[in-house]
């Protein structure tokens, strides 16, 4: 699969993840440089928010944006945010900008995460722009990959599965 990054088609690693499939395990590491996966959210739905980069305009809308809607879920929804940005430097962000709802991770590491679900654009070492959305058993239920790296994911949709699911 390919998206745009700016005016510039690129590949996305492996496969994107299909809705109704078993999401795969994963390992990332949080803001404290601890590693964490899928298993650390069992039980739980997960919306993993998946952004090219913190310290641009659109990824910080989407942070913001997925931030409120987690203050209304509670502990029900794990709200994951997941780039390949270092952890301090999410860490930096959050604190700065008030995000204390979400999770966030980085995928820097290993890009473990990009490779499983197909948003690594390995030729750039970032993550494509998208959500995945996976119901408390691990299965896939939402999927979008933004076609344009520099636009926001669809906010709405992704908002209406969750509704259903939570």
């Amino acid at each position: 699969m390919t998206v745009k990054f700016g005016p510039n088609p690129v590949s996305l690693f492996g496969e994107v993840v299909k809705v109704g499939a078993k999401a795969p395990e994963f390992s990332a590491i949080d803001t404290s440089l601890k590693p964490v996966g899928l298993n650390d959210f069992k039980g739980k739905v997960k919306l993993i928010s998946i952004f090219p980069s913190i310290d641009t305009s659109v990824c910080s809308v989407q942070n913001h944006k997925f931030n409120k809607e987690a203050a209304s879920y509670g502990d029900k929804v794990a709200f994951i945010a997941m780039s390949m940005d270092l952890p301090f430097a999410l860490k930096r962000f959050c604190g700065a900008e008030g995000i204390n709802n979400l999770v966030t991770l980085s995928d820097h590491k290993d890009a473990d995460f990009g490779k499983k679900y197909g948003y690594l654009i390995e030729a750039l070492r970032l993550l494509a722009r998208g959500v995945v959305i996976i119901d408390k058993d691990d299965v896939v239920r939402y999927v979008e990959v933004v076609p344009e790296v520099g636009q926001e994911p669809n906010y709405d949709e992704a908002l209406k599965v969750l509704k259903t699911l939570a």
